[in-house]
C-alpha cells in the first residue's frame, strides 16, 4: 500500500459513506468514472476488493470495513493538520463542517447565513442527522467540527456550551376539543393518542422524561422519525405530540396547528454547541462557535417570544 494516496482514501471514504459512486461523485465534484477509477486503483494497491457491487447496490466488503476505520483516522488527522496550519496563519477561510439534529434545521441555516455574510471565504458543509445518536456517531468519527444538539453526549469527551433555551410544547390540531382548556393535567394528556419520535432522538427522550416525572406513560399510537411527518399527522387529528417550538412557527402563525396548555409545559430544554475535546478547532470553526454563543440566544428568544406569549407563558432565556 506504499502508493496509496490521501485523495484515493477520501474518495473511498465518501463512497463508503454514501454507498453510491454517483452520489459520492456529486459530493466530491467529480465525475462518476473518475471516482470509479480512484477506487479501482486503491483496490489494486490493497490487493483485495473493497466493495461488493450488485447492479446499483453497493456494499462494503470485510476488507473495506477494516480499511474504512484507518482511512477515516488518516483523513481526520490531515484535517487537523490543515486546521493547525490555518490557525498559525490566523485566517478565517476554509471549510466549516457543522452537524445538527433534525429539530435544529429550522434555525441553524439562518444563523449560518448571517455568519457567512461576515465570513465570505468560508465554505459551509451542513449535515442534518435523523436523530441524536447519528449525530454522536458523526462527532466520534470526526466527520464534523461542531454539533448542535439538545443533549450533549456523555459517551464522548466533549466541550459543550449552552447557547439558547429550547421550549417544547404539546402540539395538537387546531380543532382539538381541549385546545381552549387551561391546565390540562398530565394524566389527561397521557390518555390522549400520542404520536412520538423514534427511539434515539432527543425529542423522544424529552417526552419520556416529561411523562416519567409525573409517573405516567403516554398512549403512543404512532412512532415516526420525522418532525414534518408528525406535524402532518397532528394536523390531520390523528393525535398530539411533544414537539420543539422551533419547528412550529409557520404552522402556529398560519393556524394549521394549535398547542394544548398541559401542566409543566412549555418544557424548557437547552440547545448546546458541542465539539470533541481532543480535536483542535480551526479558526473558522472557532469563529462560528463564538458567533453562536454571542448571537444565537437573542435570535431564538426573539423568535420564541411571540409564540410563547400567545401560548400564555413568558419567554425565558
Amino acid at each position: 500500500m506504499k502508493n496509496v494516496s490521501l485523495r484515493q482514501l477520501r474518495v473511498f471514504a465518501e463512497v463508503a459513506r454514501r454507498l453510491s459512486f454517483v452520489r459520492a461523485a456529486d459530493a466530491l465534484h467529480l465525475t462518476a468514472p473518475a471516482v470509479t477509477m480512484q477506487v479501482k486503483d486503491l483496490e489494486a494497491a490493497v490487493g483485495l476488493p473493497l466493495f461488493d457491487r450488485h447492479g446499483r447496490v453497493v456494499s462494503l466488503t470485510t476488507t473495506g470495513e477494516y480499511l474504512l476505520v484507518y482511512a477515516r483516522r488518516m483523513i481526520a488527522t490531515m484535517r487537523e493538520a490543515e486546521d493547525a496550519m490555518a490557525r498559525l496563519q490566523r485566517v478565517e477561510a476554509g471549510l466549516l463542517n457543522v452537524g445538527l439534529v433534525s429539530t435544529a434545521k429550522y434555525f441553524v441555516p439562518r444563523l449560518l447565513a448571517r455568519f457567512s455574510e461576515s465570513h465570505p471565504g468560508v465554505e459551509v458543509r451542513l449535515q442534518v442527522s435523523g436523530n441524536r445518536d447519528q449525530l454522536v456517531t458523526l462527532l466520534h468519527d470526526r466527520e464534523i467540527d461542531l454539533a448542535i444538539m439538545g443533549r450533549p453526549p456523555k459517551e464522548l469527551a466533549t466541550q459543550s456550551h449552552p447557547f439558547a433555551a429550547h421550549p417544547m410544547v404539546m402540539a395538537c390540531d387546531p380543532g382539538h376539543a381541549l385546545i381552549r382548556k387551561r391546565g390540562v393535567t398530565s394524566t389527561v394528556a397521557a390518555q390522549l393518542p400520542f404520536i412520538a419520535r423514534e427511539q434515539g432522538s432527543g425529542t423522544r427522550k424529552a417526552m419520556e422524561d416529561y411523562f416519567g416525572s409525573y409517573r405516567r406513560s403516554p398512549r403512543i399510537v404512532m412512532e415516526m422519525s420525522s418532525n414534518e411527518t408528525i406535524k402532518q399527522a397532528v394536523m390531520a387529528g390523528m393525535g398530539i405530540s411533544l414537539l420543539s417550538l422551533h419547528t412550529l412557527g409557520l404552522e402556529l402563525r398560519s393556524g394549521l396547528l394549535g398547542v394544548l396548555r398541559v401542566e409543566g409545559t412549555p418544557l424548557m430544554r437547552t440547545w448546546y454547541i458541542v465539539n470533541l475535546t481532543g480535536k483542535l478547532l480551526s479558526p473558522v470553526a472557532d469563529a462560528f462557535r463564538l458567533f453562536v454563543l454571542d448571537e444565537a440566544g437573542a435570535y431564538l428568544q426573539a423568535h420564541d417570544k411571540p409564540l410563547l406569549k400567545a401560548f400564555g407563558r413568558k419567554a425565558r432565556s
